[in-house]
């Protein structure tokens, strides 16, 4: 079974990463850290930014978090009220969406496409911004699941400014960051100061299964977050932290990586090219490849159902490639849009883009809860008789 769709790398964490957790739980009792994570790794995570883009972030605002997923809950709880609008891109990571939604902020689709390289403009977010009403965040991912397509510079600092004149917070995503085949994609700390920047040890450093994320917060969100963070999940996986410190040393192993998946891409894109498929979003990073099918059909996830049972001329061979249709638009006001034609196929070269889904998402009538997108293909969960919100954004 060739699996194109699972989003991790086929490498295991770096060899001075297990080293370390195997000592740690020889001689440590792992007990709770701090909220925010042990000193030494947020020490060496402001070192990180020094040696990646030349920048002195003072250790006190770095966060080790559960995951970037974990990192994404505490950030839109302590940057954004209830109701409030969130752009985040279509298509783009369903579980930003979803949990906004979980927690009553309203996410704003934003339809990007190959003349803006997939990744959103200012004249895109002033014409989200004028049909839905006004945003007070921005999320962007660079580079991007499941396009695989980056920011560069001078984009990233346009949005920022974008940002900056309308009082929108600008949240980046950069768990990527470190797997690109070109320039090295910028964090959006070298334009931003308050961004809320996040990342983690799931991909370059190939530790998906150890859930250990981090974020760059503005002074001012630091102690909100804390808070946050030790009341929701007292503290990040400890012999994660542990582990984690010692792969951040571990770059030439790392890069080794990289370079395997660089080689997976050159593949990838010159099968999809053989087979036709020419129209192709910029993979400039992370491990996607995100195809236009359009020509061959409108529904990307039978179509991709229909290669699962591939055979390649070799006996025993499957193909899983993930699919998933251009995100329908996310509906903040009654009524419904018919989704635009021009499915995807995602292909991950070792990575895993959102799974489909046939549903709308909407946040539903005052009360209800929102149906979401699932974002790993998990099952549906069981239906819930509906009953008043009793959720109030806390203040911290």
């Amino acid at each position: 079974m060739l699996h194109l769709e699972v989003g991790q790398p086929s490498t295991p964490a770096p060899a001075l990463a297990r080293q370390a957790a195997a000592e740690a739980l020889s001689g440590d009792v792992l007990g709770y850290t701090t909220a925010n994570g042990i000193a030494p790794l947020r020490a060496r995570i402001a070192r990180h930014y020094a040696e990646r883009h030349h920048l002195d972030i003072d250790p006190g605002r770095a966060v080790l978090t559960a995951g970037a997923s974990g990192g994404f809950v505490l950030a839109f709880l302590a940057a954004f009220e209830r109701g409030e609008r969130v752009a985040v891109t279509e298509p783009g990571y369903p579980c930003y969406r979803n949990t906004l939604l979980a927690f009553e902020r309203l996410p704003v689709g934003v339809p990007v496409g190959a003349d803006t390289r997939f990744q959103p403009t200012p004249a895109l977010l002033d014409a989200a911004a004028a049909h839905h009403g006004p945003l007070r965040g921005l999320v962007v991912a660079s580079p991007s699941n499941p396009t695989g397509s980056a920011l560069r510079p001078g984009e990233l600092a346009e949005l920022a400014a974008w940002c900056r004149e309308r009082s929108v917070r600008l949240v980046s995503d950069e768990i990527y960051h470190g797997i690109s085949y070109g320039e090295p994609p910028p964090t959006a700390l070298s334009v931003d100061g308050d961004a809320i920047v996040l990342n983690s040890f799931s991909k370059y450093f190939s530790m998906t299964g150890w859930r250990l994320g981090w974020m760059v917060l503005p002074p001012a969100l630091v102690g909100p977050v804390d808070r946050l963070a030790a009341n929701l999940f007292i503290c990040p996986a400890v012999l994660s932290q542990h582990a984690a410190l010692a792969a951040l040393e571990a770059g030439e192993e790392l890069d080794g990586h990289v370079a395997r998946h660089g080689r997976n891409r050159r593949i990838v894109l010159d099968g999809l090219a053989a087979a036709g498929l020419v129209d192709v979003a910029p993979a400039d990073g992370a491990f996607y490849a995100y195809a236009d099918v359009s020509h061959l059909t409108d529904d990307s996830a039978a179509a991709a159902g229909g290669w699962r049972s591939w055979g390649g001329g070799h006996a025993g061979h499957r193909l899983r490639p993930g699919a998933g249709p251009p995100f329908r638009p996310v509906l903040l006001r009654r009524g419904h849009r018919r989704s635009p034609r021009g499915h995807g196929a995602a292909a991950a070269v070792g990575g895993r883009p959102p799974q489909p889904s046939r549903r709308l998402l909407s946040p539903g009538r005052v009360g209800q809860r929102p149906s979401m997108d699932r974002c790993h293909g998990s099952p549906p969960p069981p239906q819930r008789k509906a009953g008043p919100s009793r959720w109030r954004s806390p203040r911290l």
